[in-house]
């Protein structure tokens, strides 16, 4: 069985300290003990650690090893429109779930109105359904989750290679990516609200460089074409 992970801020001395959530699950949920072996990550690096101590809301580890970890073969940011909040922290879940390394909201044409100024106040949220996410698939680093930005600012995101995902008309996916994946890359994927493009916003993704891209026959919610496309480019480097 699977050792449990969770995220500690730093390592001092070969010792890290767990406080607030996390320490309080293990200490009153699992009832750890001292000399129990978990591991924790840094967001750099996963070690084995044993319990040294354990109380209340404060677990302190003591690092036994490194634990080998395999990078990332794909750097992917996820520039994903606004959708309501229930599906949007689904998104979240299952893009840190798949190893998107950061996710850019952003606010299109289509976005409900008021999700802009509200996802401010849900950051902190966000940042803990991911944190939660890494542990449970025992992921080393810990995704970025930016805050929202409009469309127009979206477009300037940097990568080796930009996709908007549209309906059919579009090219698949897969066809468009590098035929040399040999090689590590960063590429940027970018979802449409609920409702989609504009025709506005199609012609501005063009011109800043997007290709625009399918994933078949099929018109899917956003946070599953989120989901489908970060596992067809995670898998086509994985290949």
């Amino acid at each position: 069985m699977a050792r449990r992970r969770f995220f500690v801020e730093a390592i001092r001395g070969g010792a890290a300290e767990l406080r607030g959530d996390d320490a309080r699950h293990l200490t009153r949920v699992l009832r750890v003990e001292a000399g129990q072996w978990y591991e924790i990550s840094d967001n750099q690096n996963a070690y084995l650690a044993e319990i040294a101590e354990a109380r209340g809301d404060r677990v302190v580890f003591r690092v036994i090893e490194p634990i080998a970890s395999a990078p990332l073969p794909v750097h992917i940011t996820l520039v994903a429109s606004l959708i309501k909040f229930d599906r949007f922290e689904w998104l979240i879940e299952k893009a840190t779930e798949l190893g998107v390394e950061r996710i850019l909201p952003v606010e299109a044409m289509r976005t409900e109105k008021g999700l802009l100024e509200a996802s401010r106040k849900r950051a902190e949220r966000w940042t803990r359904i991911a944190r939660e996410t890494c542990q449970q698939c025992r992921r080393v680093h810990l995704p970025e989750i930016l805050p929202a930005v409009r469309f127009n600012q979206a477009l300037a995101e940097s990568a080796d290679c930009h996709f908007a995902l549209e309906e059919t008309t579009a090219p698949p996916l897969l066809r468009a990516l590098p035929a040399d994946r040999s090689h590590p890359a960063h590429i940027a994927l970018m979802t449409g609200p609920e409702g989609g493009w504009t025709d506005e916003e199609r012609q501005h993704t063009t011109a800043a460089g997007w290709l625009p891209v399918s994933l078949g026959p099929l018109v899917l919610r956003a946070e599953t074409a989120a989901a489908a496309a970060i596992a067809i480019v995670l898998n086509a480097w994985c290949g």
